[in-house]
């Protein structure tokens, strides 16, 4: 069952009280919020995904609260807690709805050590999966948001997730966060996508969440192989550049970008190798999204056609 069969009621009756319960790629998560800015966010925004209806095990136990005492009252603030612990400092409780996002991103990053995961979008076409590794500010997440609102599968917005030792690629489609400029730029772009609230003055600026595809949602539990690396940088200077990258050096960006590559040790080198040799590796240099489409088809079709043939 779906979170949408729920009434937004009984979503935050569930919220208040046990929990609800949310599959999301990978991991089960037990959300629970007295808030009313959570409930609608995840109503509006998660409306697709699969509820976990047994109540039993669950990966990861958060809760979203103000904390106690005055700051109830004066200038209101909201806690992120995992079981018993408060990893973050609080954040205004206008952004309890980014600080749950950035919350389950973290979750992931620091405990999800059976996979290798770097910070990157992940989007698929015609059965061809793109891995795009970048840094804050590099423009993946707008690139990822016109790919996906133009047909292409959305793996994930924030981290490829690399099974060990086959490297897979386990999709966990989640809201792609957009900030600032980019917000009015998708909503140019793709008038149709489902953006919920803007949050403004965050640590990153003002963001917004735009809600993945329902058929991306339902194929969450189908991995997919790499076949292409490319390294995004928006340029409103400059023009479309699809430029052809080392694999050499196209690692090193995977592993700067990584979350675990450490912690995983010799196995993610060997992981992150066989993937990176498997893969054609480019920097792509955008700046016109109609464009950046046209290029990225132009991209995959070839192989699409192969394995089709």
């Amino acid at each position: 069952m779906k979170l949408s069969a729920l009434t937004p009621a009984q979503v935050a009756g569930r919220l208040r009280g046990p929990g609800l319960q949310l599959r999301t790629g990978p991991v089960v998560v037990r959300i629970r919020s007295p808030l009313s800015q959570v409930c609608e966010a995840l109503v509006r925004l998660y409306a697709d995904h699969p509820l976990v209806e047994d109540a039993g095990f669950a990966d990861f136990h958060v809760r979203l609260a103000p904390p106690s005492g005055f700051r109830r009252w004066f200038k209101p603030q909201v806690l992120f807690h995992l079981d018993d612990h408060v990893p973050f400092k609080p954040l205004p409780l206008s952004q309890a709805f980014p600080m749950l996002e950035w919350g389950l991103n973290w979750c992931m990053a620091v405990h999800l050590h059976r996979y290798l995961m770097i910070h990157a979008a992940v989007v698929e076409r015609h059965g061809v999966a793109v891995v795009l590794p970048g840094a804050p500010g590099s423009g993946k997440s707008t690139l990822c948001a016109a790919l996906v609102g133009s047909g292409w599968r959305l793996l994930s917005d924030e981290m490829a997730i690399f099974t060990i030792p086959d490297g897979r690629l386990v999709p966990n489609p989640r809201p792609i966060g957009l900030k600032n400029e980019s917000i009015a730029v998708i909503r140019r772009f793709l008038p149709q996508a489902v953006l919920g609230s803007e949050f403004v003055d965050t640590r990153k600026g003002t963001v917004a969440h735009m809600k993945p595809p329902a058929e991306s949602v339902a194929q969450a539990g189908r991995t997919a192989r790499a076949a292409f690396v490319v390294l995004p940088r928006y340029d409103p200077a400059g023009g479309n550049a699809l430029q052809p990258e080392s694999r050499a050096r196209a690692f090193m960006e995977m592993v700067h970008h990584a979350f675990n590559y450490s912690i995983v040790g010799p196995d993610a080198f060997k992981v992150l190798g066989d993937v990176i040799e498997a893969c054609d590796c480019y920097r792509f240099h955008y700046r016109d999204l109609h464009r950046a489409l046209e290029v990225f088809e132009g991209l995959v079709a070839p192989m699409a056609e192969e394995a089709g043939g």
